[in-house]
């Protein structure tokens, strides 16, 4: 059976009224979510004493459970999740008390046992071979093959404890393997330190970004990051003054200032190329939905899987379907008056639009991030138990299609305008996903009257837009009238022209 993962412990007294069998219902309950039931008193009893009133119908369980987030009011959450169980099992319960169990690990320094040979009889040795005996037990020479963990004298005693020592050793010595000896008790605890580093980059981070955002706006922004940015620095020498602990307090401070320095460096461009506003704010965003769709993930039990992650890949299962059928292609052909077909895009072409098109989601994906963090920091509203998840995945369903249609849209019309625009200039217009119209001169070799095709009447002397030929059709694009042109591609021929402002001259 595979461990059941969780971030916090929470101990929760629930009072459930209804007899004996309510109360083997409400057991049964806490067993299927995995919270294990530690007692369980009638009302008036146990640790909460006379805080409850007697009564036969009621009984009081002390149960634990174990949830996913931060600290910081997972008391709360718990106690939501107990209420929300409790309602979906039709059981009348109340949530009288809800504390969080602290468990965090005291990072205690770690020692190698030494045994040393011992002292000649005469209690002397020279000072060459005591140095040398010293920088070998430091390189391990002398490690007898135990490690301890421990203060410094506890690590001794831990060190001579059991057997005695060999003969012609003496009692085994500790070397530090860390410098958390150096540290006063109680020593820094393992998750507090993982959060507190993880508390000082984002504040040295946020400091560094707000000023790369300084030095590359005007100054009259300039009143909206300076703050930010002060905010930031004297975040990270907050966590900083609290990784230094009792006694290096400064060497924390200093750390944490350093940390500021490092990122501002890198921000304003003196360790390398400048952080734009634009790489700066899309990275944020960036990190921040990644962050928090890894939060929202990370917690997900089977029913979540199928009520987020069945319209999730189902969104994108209909976009990259879409996107296959080069939905871009088609949305900047409709601009052109011409189809799909005409502009024969390569293979290739169509799966980095596909791509495109998905890459265009990545801003709705805002929407699960911020639950992610929700349900992290327990949000009242982000507990599993009621109908809030199904209504959210409609409501993302909808967003990620008309946020992918309407910029896919947007991407399609200002090619097309762009496209247009350089036509109108008598400029090369800029490449689109694979489709590259040139510049080309037509001059028909049947007469005039004789060559079939779509669109207005052909003039050999005006160059025209080339978007390819498909099939046996020349697929070009009359500037002076906005409109395409099919012609036959076996009764024409076809050369490059400078510009469209240059003529093409009798007999190309």
């Amino acid at each position: 059976m595979a461990q059941a993962r969780y971030d916090q412990r929470v101990r929760v007294f629930v009072e459930v009224r209804g007899g004996e069998h309510d109360w083997r219902e409400a057991e049964q309950c806490f067993e299927r979510l995995g919270w294990p039931v530690r007692d369980a008193h009638p009302s008036g009893q146990g640790p909460l004493g006379t805080a409850l009133e007697p009564d036969p119908a009621s009984r009081v369980y002390e149960i634990e459970v174990r949830l996913f987030g931060v600290a910081r009011q997972c008391d709360r959450g718990a106690a939501d999740r107990v209420r929300k169980a409790l309602r979906g099992a039709r059981l009348e319960g109340y949530v009288r008390r809800a504390e969080r169990l602290a468990r965090d690990r005291e990072l205690y320094p770690h020692w190698r046992a030494v045994s040393m040979p011992r002292t000649p009889s005469d209690g002397r040795r020279p000072a060459p071979r005591r140095r040398l005996a010293r920088l070998v037990t430091r390189l391990g020479g002398h490690d007898v093959g135990m490690c301890v963990s421990g203060g410094p004298r506890q690590a001794l005693r831990l060190a001579r404890a059991g057997d005695g020592p060999q003969p012609g050793r003496r009692a085994p010595a500790v070397r530090p393997l860390d410098g958390r000896w150096r540290e006063t008790t109680p020593y820094q605890r393992e998750e507090q330190l993982e959060q507190r580093v993880i508390r000082l980059v984002l504040w040295a981070l946020l400091s560094a970004g707000s000023l790369a955002l300084i030095s590359a706006t005007r100054p009259s922004a300039w009143w909206l990051w300076i703050p930010v940015a002060l905010v930031g620095a004297a975040g990270a020498v907050r966590v900083g003054w609290e990784l230094g602990g009792e006694g290096r307090r400064t060497v924390g401070v200093v750390l944490g200032l350093l940390c500021v320095a490092a990122f501002a460096c890198l921000g304003v461009g003196l360790l390398g190329a400048a952080w734009t506003p634009g790489q700066t704010l899309v990275t944020a965003v960036v990190c921040a939905v990644v962050a928090g769709l890894w939060l929202l993930v990370r917690q997900w039990t089977w029913g979540e899987w199928v009520a987020w992650a069945v319209p999730l890949v189902v969104t994108l299962t209909v976009s990259a379907f879409v996107a296959a059928g080069s939905v871009l292609h088609a949305l900047y052909a409709d601009g052109l008056g011409l189809t799909p077909d005409d502009l024969g895009v390569p293979p290739v072409w169509q799966v980095v639009a596909a791509v495109k098109l998905l890459v265009m989601l990545s801003l709705v994906m805002v929407v699960p991030a911020w639950w992610g963090f929700a349900k992290h920091r327990h949000h009242w509203y982000a507990t599993p138990g009621d109908g809030t998840n199904m209504l959210l995945n409609i409501c993302l369903f909808v967003a990620m299609l008309l946020g992918a249609g309407v910029q896919a849209w947007t991407s399609a019309r200002t090619a097309v305008d762009r496209t247009v625009a350089a036509a109108e200039r008598g400029e090369d217009p800029p490449p689109y996903f694979g489709v590259a119209p040139q510049w080309t001169c037509v001059r028909p070799v049947v007469r005039a009257d004789d060559l079939p095709g779509e669109g207005p009447r052909l003039r050999p002397a005006t160059p025209y837009l080339l978007f390819g030929v498909a099939g046996e059709t020349a697929v070009l694009w009359d500037p002076a009238t906005g409109t395409p042109l099919k012609v036959p591609a076996g009764q024409v021929w076809l050369s490059p022209a400078e510009s469209g402002k240059s003529g093409c001259p009798e007999g190309t």
